[in-house]
C-alpha cells in the first residue's frame, strides 16, 4: 500500500536508502537479506526467521531477533560463510520473491483507497519482539491488527511512539519480589528509518503543549504493506525534559504521560498530513490519542467553518476502540492540569481551555469535572465499540452516564471481539499439519468456517504428534530459561537445577502468563497450598509455566508474584512450577504454541478480551477459563472448561467458590481427559476436545474474522451514531 500512496516525503524513499547502505557493508549476494531486513513480513513468511536464524543462531538471539542489527554485527567469516551457501541464498531470493507478490498486489475494493488510508493509532505496537515499543495485551492487538491490514490488503497506515526506552524490563529476585530496569534502543540499528525531506533533512513538525511547542520527527517501519510511523521527540530544538517525553511507555508521571497523549492525537495527525496522508478514518486505538479528532478538524476551523460543523465532519471519519472495563485503565486528569496542558491547542482551534476539556468531561455542567481521555474519545468518534461481547455490555453500563437519556441497552457502544493473527502465532509443527490438510493459501481464508473442516479428517495419531512436539519444544526453552533466570536470581544450586532436570515433555502443561494485576487472581493457583503441592506430585503430574509483569507502582500485585516463590523450597514447586523472568512476545510465543491448557482466571466483569487464549486455540490447546472476556461467547463445552463468570459483591466469597471449581475442574475432568489412553497411547477424549476447539473456535477469533466486522461495521462509511448528550 504504501508505494502507491501519490504522496511525497512518506519515508519510503527513507526505507530504500537505509537498505542501500546496510547492502553495501554486506558481500554482493546478501543483499537480498538487507531487502528482507527491513520489512517485518519476513516475520510472518514461512521460513523467514529460520533464515535469519541460520546466519548465526546464537547472535540472532543476542540481537532480540533484530535482522538489520544481525547483519551489522555479523563477523566478516561469518557473512563470507552466508554468502556461499547456494542454498541459504535461493532460500532467500525465494522469500523475497514471496515478500514482492505481496507488496505488488493491487489494494483489496472497497470504501477506503490508497490516497485516502484507514489511520490507526495506538499507543503500543507489539510487531515483533525486536521492536520494544510494547508492554502486553493491547500492544500485541495492535501488532496482530497491522499484520492482518497488510495480509488483506486494506489501505492502512498506523501512528504510534517511537520509546527508545521502551516498557520497563522485569528481574525477579531470590525472595520472589519484581525490580524495573530500562535498556535503550537505538532507532538506527532497527528496522527502521527516519523521514526526511527533499533536502534529507529530517521531517519535523510542532505540537502545542501548555506554553511552548514540542517538536516531532518521525520514523517509519514497514510492517508488510503496512507503514508505521513512529513519533519521537528526540530533537535538538527541544529542552532536554521535552527530548525525553517518548523514551518510556507508560511513565508514572501524569504530565508525561498527557504530553505522550497529546503528541501521539494532534502530533500523529500532523505527522501524517506533512508526509503528505489524508487519511478517509483515524482508528483510536484505546483512548491515548483521544485529540485526534479535534486536529482533523483544525484546518477547517481555521479557514472558517463553524467548529461543530467541522466536530462533525471529524466524527464520521472517526472510530473508537475501548480495551478497559477497568476504571483505573482509564486516564483522568485534574481540571487545572488539562487547563494548562491544552491551553495552545484550544488557541489554535479558537475556543477557550474550559470549551476543550468539556468533552473529555462526564458531566461538561460540573466546572470541577477532570478531563477524561475515554470520555474524550467517546465525545468525538463517530463508532465506538468494546472488544468482546461481554465487554461491549459492561461498556455500556460504564459509560451511561454520557448518555443520561438511553438506557444502557441503548447506549451506542457496540463490540468487536478481538482476533488474533495466525501467521504470526502458530507453532511450526501445527502449521505444517495445517498446510497439509487444509489447502494452499488456507491462511488467507482463516475466517471462513469451511476452511477449518478438513480438520475433521485429520487422524488423532496426527494431531497428538504436532502437540506433543509443541510440547516438547516449549519444555526444551524452558529448561534452558528457568536454569538462567534461576542462576541470575543467585539461587541455591539445587534449585537451579531442579526444572531443567525434571521438567517433562509427557506431563500435562498449564500456562499462566499475563500482566499481573490483582483481579487477574494469580494467587487462587496457591490459595491452598497442600492441594497445589498434591497437584504438582501426584500420580497424574501437572507442570506450570508462569509469566508477567506488575506494574512498577503496584505493590500488591508484586506481592503475589513473591507468595508464589514462597512455596518454592518445596522440592515439587522447583521441578514442576517455572516463573520466567522479563515476559515478552518471544516467550508469549513459546508459551501460547506449547502449554497443553491456557489458564485465565480473572474477577468478572474486568477482562476486556483475553487474546492469549485465542492465542492458544489456533495450536490445539484448551482453556479453562473464567465466563469472561472472549471467552463468555467462546465456551460452548468441548474446547475447554469453565468458571462461572457471574459478578458477585463479595469477592472473598468468590474467590474461594471459584477456587474450589478449579480444584474440581483439573481433579475431575482435565487431568483424566489428559492421561487417560486406549491402547494406541492416545488420548482420545483430549484429542477430540483439540479437534472441536480447532475447528470452531478458529475461524471465529483469527485477527481475518475481527477486521472483517470493522470493514463491515464500524469503518463502514455513512453509518449512523449519536454522539453523547452533554456535549
Amino acid at each position: 500500500m504504501a508505494d502507491r500512496l501519490t504522496v511525497v516525503r512518506d519515508g519510503t524513499a527513507d526505507i530504500q536508502r537505509a537498505i542501500a547502505d546496510l547492502a553495501q557493508r554486506l558481500p554482493t549476494p546478501l543483499a537480498t537479506f538487507a531487502r528482507l531486513a527491513y520489512n517485518y513480513r519476513w516475520s510472518w513468511l514461512p521460513g523467514g526467521p529460520e533464515l535469519f536464524r541460520a546466519i548465526d543462531p546464537a547472535r540472532f538471539e543476542a540481537c532480540s531477533q533484530n535482522p538489520v542489527r544481525l547483519l551489522q554485527e555479523a563477523s566478516a567469516a561469518t557473512l563470507a560463510r552466508v554468502a556461499g551457501d547456494e542454498a541459504l541464498i535461493e532460500r532467500a531470493a525465494t522469500l523475497e520473491a514471496a515478500l514482492r507478490a505481496d507488496l505488488d498486489r493491487p489494494p483489496a475494493p472497497g470504501a477506503y483507497d490508497p490516497d485516502h488510508p484507514i489511520a490507526f493509532f495506538c499507543a503500543e505496537y507489539g510487531v515483533h519482539v525486536s521492536l520494544p515499543v510494547y508492554s502486553g495485551g493491547l500492544g500485541a492487538l495492535a501488532g496482530d491488527f497491522v499484520k492482518q491490514a497488510s495480509d488483506s490488503a486494506i489501505p492502512f497506515v498506523a501512528v504510534g511512539l517511537m520509546y527508545r526506552q521502551g516498557y520497563f524490563r522485569q528481574r525477579i529476585d531470590a525472595s520472589g519480589w519484581q525490580h524495573e530496569y530500562w535498556v535503550d534502543t537505538d532507532p538506527e540499528r532497527l528496522p527502521a528509518a527516519l523521514v526526511t525531506d527533499e533536502s534529507e533533512r529530517p521531517v519535523k513538525i510542532a505540537v502545542p503543549f501548555e506554553e511552548r511547542e514540542i517538536f516531532v520527527q518521525v520514523w517509519r517501519v514497514e510492517v508488510g504493506r503496512v507503514p508505521l510511523l513512529l513519533l519521537d521527540t528526540g530533537c535538538e530544538e527541544n529542552t532536554p525534559v521535552d527530548r525525553w517525553l517518548t523514551a518510556r511507555l507508560y511513565v508514572s508521571d501524569p504530565e508525561m504521560r498527557l504530553a505522550q497523549y497529546v503528541l501521539l492525537g494532534v502530533g500523529g495527525v500532523r505527522a501524517l498530513r506533512a508526509l503528505g496522508i489524508e487519511p478517509g478514518l483515524i482508528h483510536l486505538n484505546e483512548g491515548h490519542a483521544a485529540l485526534a479528532p479535534l486536529e482533523l478538524a483544525r484546518p477547517d476551523v481555521r479557514a472558517g467553518v463553524p467548529l461543530e460543523q467541522a466536530l462533525d465532519a471529524a466524527r464520521a471519519r472517526t472510530v473508537f476502540t475501548t480495551h478497559t472495563p477497568v476504571p483505573a485503565g482509564n486516564d483522568a486528569y485534574p481540571r487545572e492540569q488539562a487547563l494548562k496542558a491544552l491551553q495552545g491547542l484550544a488557541c489554535e482551534l479558537g475556543i477557550s481551555p474550559p470549551e476543550l476539556i468539556a468533552f473529555g468531561a462526564t458531566n461538561p455542567e460540573d466546572g470541577n469535572a477532570p478531563f477524561g481521555v475515554t470520555q474524550a474519545a467517546l465525545h468525538l468518534s463517530g463508532a465506538a465499540n468494546g472488544v468482546s461481547r461481554r465487554h461491549g455490555e459492561v461498556a455500556r453500563e460504564m459509560w451511561n452516564e454520557l448518555w443520561p437519556q438511553r438506557s444502557v441497552a441503548e447506549v451506542p457502544i457496540g463490540h468487536v471481539t478481538n482476533g488474533v493473527h495466525v501467521p504470526t502465532w502458530l507453532g511450526a509443527p501445527m502449521r505444517d499439519l495445517l498446510d497439509r490438510h487444509l489447502g494452499d493459501g488456507w491462511c488467507q481464508r482463516a475466517e471462513d468456517p469451511a476452511t477449518w473442516e478438513p480438520i475433521d479428517a485429520i487422524s488423532d495419531a496426527d494431531l497428538w504428534a504436532a502437540r506433543e512436539r509443541q510440547r516438547t519444544d516449549l519444555v526444551a526453552f524452558v529448561r534452558s530459561r528457568s536454569v538462567a533466570d534461576r542462576l541470575a536470581r543467585g539461587d541455591l544450586r539445587e534449585y537451579v537445577d531442579a526444572a531443567a532436570r525434571s521438567f517433562d515433555p509427557k506431563v500435562l502443561t498449564i500456562g499462566f502468563a499475563r500482566r499481573v494485576a490483582t483481579y487477574k487472581r494469580l494467587d487462587l493457583l496457591i490459595r491452598d497450598p497442600e492441594w497445589t503441592l498434591s497437584l504438582l506430585g501426584g500420580d497424574r503430574p501437572v507442570q506450570v509455566v508462569l509469566a508477567g509483569k506488575a506494574h512498577p507502582r503496584d505493590d500488591e500485585a508484586k506481592a503475589i508474584v513473591k507468595r508464589l516463590f514462597g512455596l518454592k523450597h518445596a522440592r515439587v514447586i522447583g521441578e514442576r512450577v517455572v516463573f520466567l523472568d522479563d515476559y515478552d512476545l518471544g516467550s508469549a510465543a513459546w508459551l501460547v504454541r506449547g502449554c497443553d491448557l491456557w489458564l485465565n482466571l480473572p474477577r468478572p466483569p474486568l477482562e476486556a478480551s483475553g487474546t492469549s487464549g485465542m492465542k492458544s486455540a489456533i495450536n490445539g490447546g484448551l482453556q479453562l477459563i473464567v465466563l469472561d472476556g472472549w471467552w463468555a461467547e467462546a465456551y460452548e463445552g468441548s474446547g475447554g472448561w469453565a468458571i462461572s463468570g457471574e459478578v458477585r459483591t463479595d469477592l472473598a466469597a468468590q474467590d474461594d467458590e471459584d477456587g474450589a471449581m478449579l480444584h474440581r475442574l483439573l481433579a475431575g475432568e482435565v487431568l483424566p481427559a489428559f492421561y487417560e489412553r486406549d491402547g494406541d497411547g492416545l488420548p482420545r477424549q483430549w484429542i477430540a476436545r483439540m479437534r472441536a476447539s480447532l475447528r470452531t473456535l478458529s475461524p471465529r477469533f483469527s485477527a481475518s474474522r475481527m477486521l472483517d466486522e470493522y470493514l463491515d461495521g464500524p469503518y463502514r462509511p455513512n453509518r449512523e451514531r449519536t454522539p453523547p448528550a452533554t456535549v
